[in-house]
């Protein structure tokens, strides 16, 4: 007869790539049911984008058909439970991940956009800031520069906003609020309030990750943002052209600095590469080659991805149909990878590893 402690052995074999320990000390087997030869569990992921679903999956039914009976029936089922630390926690919001860049112009917004739809379609639960105040992009992205949030009450009377809902994760710009055709000329302390009133008068409910696409540089809102919320990670999105790389520098330099202490998820390039249509099998380096590589291993970071520079990437963010939300194109599977090993970075974050 199988025994749990049978089972339970034979897991222990079995070790999260991540967080370097075995699936039983990490108490990620849950529901084990023992009927002669039928086995079920289920396998508790850190994250419904976890990049390593499947080898997990293989690596627990191999080791119960070696190490326990190999004519077992097994029934696996993956799930998932997002992590966060304690002190990193924010009404309800699990993880706050930043999107920053040095400067302008390298594709930041395109890269939070897509990084926080590609981690809703891994099944979490997504929520999109749109910090930029100066010049708001996200009603754009998402096709509802005409969408105006509603207000309503809670139950203590407190009013609260309600975040725009689009392609399954909610949304609150600046843009929601003003004239897209007039400025915002507004001095560093109407922003600053501005943007703690996006975190906390809207109604988020409960959230996995937040995505806040912050604007260029080291400004009012990046210290506002820095040290008035817990923040999981920041992202950094960098050319590789050595302008970009300069000024991502700094950016990183000032999540790092004493005081603020925000850990580096990893780096983003974008723009990496053009291939023309009639040669597939090329890649012309403009702006330079392994920059965003190079800013990764100087700061000891993950290296999450390279996007190169394609028309529909644009095309689909003017649109407002997001490239990540077409299964068929494949700069869409490439945003989707990026989304895995951010929440594969964050869950290692929360792990303390």
């Amino acid at each position: 007869m199988i025994t749990q402690e049978q089972v339970y052995s034979a897991l222990r074999h079995v070790e999260d790539p991540d967080l370097k320990k075995d699936l039983v000390t990490l108490n990620m087997i849950e529901d084990l049911k023992i009927d002669g030869n039928k086995i079920s569990f289920s396998v508790v992921l850190t994250t419904p984008a976890c990049p390593m679903k499947e080898m997990l999956h293989n690596a627990c039914r191999n080791a119960i058909l070696h190490f326990v009976s190999k004519d077992a029936e097994l029934s696996i089922n993956m799930i998932s439970r997002v992590t966060s630390r304690p002190d990193k926690a924010l009404q309800g919001i699990k993880n706050i991940i930043l999107v920053a860049s040095g400067k302008g112009g390298v594709g930041k917004s395109t890269v939070a956009v897509n990084l926080a739809l590609g981690l809703a379609k891994k099944g979490a639960s997504v929520g999109l800031i749109d910090a930029d105040i100066y010049g708001p992009s996200i009603p754009l992205m998402f096709g509802v520069e005409d969408a105006r949030p509603k207000a309503s009450q809670n139950a203590e009377g407190k009013t609260r906003i309600e975040p725009i809902e689009k392609y399954g994760i909610k949304l609150l710009s600046i843009g929601f609020f003003t004239d897209p055709n007039q400025p915002v000329p507004w001095r560093g302390p109407m922003v600053s309030t501005a943007v703690k009133q996006l975190f906390n008068d809207a109604d988020w409910g409960e959230l996995d990750y937040m995505v806040v696409d912050l604007p260029p540089g080291t400004g009012d809102i990046h210290i506002t943002v820095a040290q008035g919320f817990p923040i999981t990670g920041a992202v950094i999105v960098t050319t590789p052209q050595n302008v970009a790389l300069a000024d991502a520098r700094k950016g990183v330099g000032m999540f790092l600095m004493e005081g603020i202490n925000i850990p580096l998820i990893g780096v983003v390039e974008n723009m990496s590469y053009f291939t023309p249509a009639e040669l597939p099998d090329n890649k012309y380096y403009i702006f330079g080659k392994d920059g965003g590589k190079a800013l990764a291993q100087q700061f000891n970071a993950p290296f999450l991805g390279e996007i190169p520079l394609v028309k529909s990437i644009s095309d689909a963010g003017d649109g407002g149909k997001p490239v990540v939300l077409d299964e068929d194109n494949v700069m869409g599977l490439a945003f989707l990878q990026i989304a895995e090993r951010v929440a594969q970075q964050v869950a290692i974050l929360n792990a303390g590893k």
